[in-house]
């Protein structure tokens, strides 16, 4: 008989790729004991060094997501020079390892659910006691038994195990009065890919394709192939199985895409229509990524009319913005262009009652699983938008779980306290502001301006025009605050500039908007932090006693600093000592407590 072992938990989150690592670390923060169970040895899903899609979010100036995927972003760009996918691989690994609270169990398969039926609050109907996995390294079935799940596997397996309600393929134009050209209900999805990175090596190196490879001519790339030393051709449209069972019929596909991969290179290579003498292949993903699959449904349904119209939700807690992009069914095989590419307002609202289930009374979902139709999940899919959903639900699984609530309750009773926490986080939430407490409204400030406290923690051309946000402070000189009378300071908030717009990185827009490269060129710069970033500070806090040192950082890699206080003080004192571009000043766009 194999090992059985049973792990007790306040939280547990299925699936490891961006939404639920950000699910697992921001409730593992917030003090909740988390397991995160992940099927595959890595950790980011499609960005991970397995699959190697472009962790993308919404389009346009000053979009960028923050909070904790502009954090891992930062980490990379700081430890990763030449944008190497095993030290990438690290990096999301280093962030899970170091919550204390986060139990990490990798390549463990979610097998099983143990659920119970009866009438629950809020109207439903089951309830998730535990969830077992089965990891092939150990040779050992592992089951969490915990208060809350999250379903952040893509393919929604708790869907199945536990009787979650969930949707799959494309909607008709009728049904929400979406505009898309899909005219009757079908089973279709969008595809999934197996993509080539390719590397430019100085010398010759010759490609000799296996005898089962797709034989490709040129007509085959119509409206599809760039010529490689392009930095945005990442073969996307090697992609195959939107006509058929996105689940079931994975390794039928992935049989296909594997040669087609191979036929695409040996046409760059041997068809002597690019100069490609002295590339390599570098990498050949053997693991489909997907699109599509499985769209739990909870208390909202997100539909293309929502995004088109940008509208707004009093439960807002995520954002979006890439294009409405949905991949044609037949993929590579699709005559003309591989996608629509239809534009959305970009930053649009998403709301938090589109990532709990209707029927599963402790069951959250991120990541391109929760309740959207297909065509919104064109848009909402990519991964930077995925992380948003993921920090989202951990946090409001804390606050689940400190205030004896359902997700469903949260939203009834605490979504203005999950928006709060969000925005503490540094997530961006369009048309949410960030409260500053009395405290510190009242306090005496010198050294800056009230932009320093006024709960604007970035800039943002659309929403907020040309206002500026925070200060640009002399190197050495000091912020500070002094209290009418000794207080007690929860905690302090601080918010730099880490460029956004990545407009002081090296490279073109490709290679200072993408975390990863695709096709590797001799001349690729390495990348740096960018040079607006605050590089070290101290903040000192004034008490019986005279000045203390509260916080001393160097070589800071991040943009915003949540840093816990909790004791009595009469003044805060913050001074900024350099940044990363060697410049006299610094920006701080945030600095206020409570």
């Amino acid at each position: 008989m194999l090992e059985y072992k049973k792990i007790k938990a306040d939280f547990c989150v299925v699936g490891g790729g961006m939404a639920g690592l950000s699910a697992a670390i921001a409730a593992a923060r917030h003090g909740l004991r988390t397991v995160l169970m992940q099927e595959r040895p890595v950790l980011g899903g499609n960005a991970s060094s397995e699959i190697r899609m472009w962790l993308c979010g919404a389009r346009g100036e000053d979009n960028r997501e923050t909070g904790l995927v502009e954090e891992i972003a930062l980490e990379n760009l700081y430890r990763n020079p030449t944008k190497n996918y095993y030290i990438w691989d690290t990096v999301l690994y280093d962030f899970a390892r170091r919550e204390k609270n986060l139990t990490l169990l990798l390549n463990c398969t979610c097998m099983d659910a143990r659920v119970e039926e009866g009438d629950y609050a809020d109207g439903r109907k089951v309830r998730i006691d535990g969830v077992t996995g089965y990891q092939m390294t150990t040779q050992t079935f592992v089951e969490v038994e915990a208060d809350f799940f999250a379903d952040c596997s893509g393919d929604s397996i708790l869907g199945p195990l536990t009787g979650a309600k969930y949707r799959t393929g494309r909607e008709s134009a009728a049904e929400f009065g979406e505009e898309t050209y899909v005219k009757e209900t079908d089973s279709c999805t969008m595809g999934m890919s197996c993509l080539l990175q390719g590397r430019e090596t100085g010398q010759p190196v010759r490609f000799i394709p296996p005898e089962w490879s797709s034989r490709l001519c040129g007509d085959d790339f119509a409206e599809r192939l760039r010529n490689p030393y392009d930095t945005a051709e990442n073969f996307w449209y090697l992609e195959l199985g939107g006509d058929r069972d996105s689940i079931k019929d994975t390794e039928a596909v992935a049989s296909e895409l594997i040669p087609l991969a191979l036929g695409t290179w040996d046409y760059i290579k041997n068809s002597k229509r690019f100069d490609c003498e002295t590339w390599d292949l570098d990498f050949l993903g053997f693991l489909p990524g997907k699109r599509e699959s499985r769209r739990m449904i909870g208390e909202y349904l997100v539909t293309q009319r929502d995004i088109s119209a940008g509208r707004d939700y009093p439960d807002t807690v995520a954002y979006g913005g890439w294009p409405l992009d949905d991949h044609f069914p037949g993929g590579f095989f699709h005559k003309g262009v591989p996608n629509t590419n239809v534009s959305t307002p970009a930053p649009y609202p998403l709301p938090y009652r589109a990532l709990y289930s209707r029927n599963v009374e402790n069951l959250f979902f991120a990541g391109r699983n929760i309740s959207v139709t297909h065509f919104a999940l064109s848009s909402v899919r990519v991964m930077g938008t995925c992380a948003l959903f993921g920090q989202a639900v951990g946090t409001a699984a804390s606050l689940a779980v400190k205030r004896h609530l359902t997700p469903h309750g949260v939203y009834r009773k605490a979504i203005e306290e999950l928006q709060q926490a969000l925005l503490a986080d540094d997530v961006f939430l369009p048309g949410v502001a960030r409260e500053i407490s009395d405290l510190c409204r009242n306090a005496r400030l010198l050294g800056g301006s009230d932009r320093l406290r006024d709960g604007m923690d970035r800039e943002h051309r659309i929403l907020y025009g040309g206002r500026k946000c925070g200060d640009m402070v002399k190197n050495g000189s000091s912020i500070s605050y002094c209290l009418e009378k000794e207080s007690y300071v929860e905690s302090v908030h601080l918010v730099f500039d880490s460029d956004l717009n990545r407009r002081t990185l090296a490279g073109d827009s490709i290679e200072r908007n993408y975390n990863m490269r695709a096709n590797i060129l001799l001349d690729a710069p390495q990348t740096s932090l960018p040079k607006t970033l605050c590089r070290r500070f101290v903040l000192k806090g004034g008490m019986q006693g005279g000045m203390r040192e509260l916080l001393r950082i160097g070589d800071n890699r991040k943009r915003a600093w949540e840093i816990p206080i909790r004791c009595r003080l009469r003044c805060l004192e913050l001074t900024v000592m350099e940044n990363w571009g060697d410049t006299e000043e610094t920006a701080v766009f945030s600095f206020d407590f409570r």
